[in-house]
């Protein structure tokens, strides 16, 4: 069954993730290290995905939590900032919109990312264009004030030129196995620019449940670290795993203790958690 893009405006505003933080005492734990492996079992997958199709929770999650970044992102605590963007300026009308791109930063096969690979990505925005190998300039039709914060969502993430039906991106993790609808094996990006801030895991390991109840059967015999879960009864009674919002996580897995939102928060928690 397919899940909608969460909406990261609701998030912000939600009590489950605050209680969540509270329960699990993540304040207090340990400092993240490089390490280990983390295992996510989400709903929303389809035989169908690709890495341009397919908007469930399974895919939103392997394109923007691992394998692509976007422009700007949310950070843990809640605010804006550059991720493959560095800048940005608009005119007074907010129209017409001016990014400055991170230089040094190569996509999985070893390109150099550059302004092209931002045209060819949001071409959709509107008249989209180089002014030189780091720096895009977009024209919308309308008025947005909320520009950069709109590109910090999945649907804007940035594709290479050359390859941009593959699961070739810039992210912290590089695609090692990928069966649509089924599973994502990512092993993490060596020298990438968020070195020390982000990507604490060496490999992630996303696999799809449709199923409710076994999706919290698979958590309780610690197969797997995380899951998202409509049902959370199923899992009352089990000291080592905390239940909020509707998501469920082990307590051998630790979060940001600035993070302000659920545990998926804007799909970005693969790069944010770590071993605890």
């Amino acid at each position: 069954m397919s899940r909608k893009p969460l909406d990261r405006r609701a998030l912000f505003a939600s009590g489950a993730a605050a209680a969540l933080l509270a329960a699990a005492g993540v304040s207090a734990g340990p400092m993240p290290q490089r390490g280990g492996k983390l295992r996510l079992a989400v709903s929303g997958a389809a035989r169908s995905d690709s890495w341009v199709q397919g908007d469930g929770l399974f895919m939103q999650v392997a394109r923007q939590g691992l394998v692509f970044e976007t422009l700007t992102e949310v950070a843990a605590d809640g605010t804006l900032r550059g991720e493959l963007a560095t800048e940005w300026t608009s005119s007074s009308d907010a129209k017409v919109w001016t990014f400055a791109l991170r230089n040094g930063v190569s996509f999985h096969d070893g390109r150099i990312f550059t302004a092209a690979d931002v045209v060819h990505s949001l071409v959709a925005l509107g008249d989209v264009r180089a002014l030189a190998r780091d720096r895009v300039q977009i024209t919308l039709a309308a008025p947005d004030p909320a520009l950069p914060f709109t590109l910090s969502a999945v649907a804007y993430v940035i594709r290479s030129a050359g390859a941009p039906e593959t699961g070739v991106g810039t992210g912290l993790y590089r695609v090692h196995r990928f069966a649509a609808g089924q599973q994502l094996l990512a092993h993490r990006v060596e020298n990438h620019w968020k070195d020390g801030q982000a990507g604490w895991f060496d490999t992630v390991e996303l696999v799809s449940i449709p199923s409710d109840v076994v999706r919290a059967q698979a958590l309780s015999e610690y197969l797997v670290d995380a899951i998202d879960i409509s049902q959370p009864q199923v899992l009352a009674g089990f000291k080592d795993i905390v239940v909020a919002g509707g998501q469920a996580v082990s307590r051998s897995v630790a979060m940001p203790s600035a993070l302000g939102r659920g545990v998926f928060d804007d799909l970005r928690a693969p790069q944010r958690w770590w071993g605890a």
